[in-house]
């Protein structure tokens, strides 16, 4: 697996942050077609922000498929491959936070799943990367406004 973060991680702008930055440490992927890495120290402003630890996760895991799947025949006649299979990836980000004061943490999720198009891979790479590279930008451009969103509830 190509990805491998380097520690550490310079967060993106969100409301009341300044130039916030995650150290990372290696940690065991909840799945052999993983990599993980969890938040052991913070720097920037990050007023009431927690590291990782056991009852409050804040860690970072990439997925690949365990086994990938290839394309299928063409149809004799038409030429056309009937089903097309995904091959299915996955970056998740878990983040403990209190619902209310004096309650457990509870996990917040994110998740980004790509679904390739099996062959896509070695027969429209620059595509894929084009969709890649215009997620992630509109993610890490937007980063304050979807913070704000998700605290505020206004789009």
């Amino acid at each position: 697996m190509a990805v491998n973060l380097t520690s550490p991680v310079t967060g993106s702008a969100q409301t009341g942050f300044t130039s916030p930055t995650y150290t990372l440490t290696a940690d065991t992927a909840p799945d052999i077609n993983g990599k993980q890495w969890a938040v052991t120290a913070l720097g920037g402003t990050q007023t009431n922000v927690l590291t990782h630890s056991a009852t409050n996760p804040f860690t970072t895991s990439v997925f690949r498929p365990k086994a990938y799947k290839a394309l299928g025949k063409p149809h004799p006649v038409t030429g056309l491959i009937a089903s097309v299979p995904n091959n299915t990836h996955k970056v998740i980000t878990r983040k403990g936070v209190l619902p209310q004061s004096g309650q457990p943490y509870r996990n917040f999720v994110i998740s980004t799943i790509m679904d390739v198009p099996a062959g896509s891979d070695t027969n429209d790479a620059p595509n894929l990367r084009a969709g890649l590279s215009m997620h992630i930008g509109a993610l890490s451009q937007q980063s304050a406004g979807i913070g704000d969103t998700v605290t505020s509830g206004v789009l």
